[in-house]
């Protein structure tokens, strides 16, 4: 059974579309490779970023238990 000949979007070239290919349906396997990039890397922080980061997240929790919980009067 023959694979289905499909046109890259990108470069316009005919490939065909093999099952387990890697990338996107509308690609050729060039296209589609990943291109090299950085490492993405957190952003370091320190003890009073992550102090702040957690007192604001439990504000957000407290502020949403209210929301949902709160008895209509």
């Amino acid at each position: 059974m023959p694979f289905p000949i499909k046109v890259c979007a990108i470069c316009s070239e005919e490939f065909e579309l093999k099952p387990d290919k890697p990338g996107f349906a509308n690609r050729c396997p060039e296209c589609s490779a990943e291109e090299p990039s950085d490492p993405v890397t957190k952003p370091h922080m320190d003890a009073v970023d992550r102090k702040i980061q957690t007192e604001a997240n439990a504000a957000r929790r407290q502020a949403m238990r209210e929301l949902l919980y709160r008895k209509d009067s």
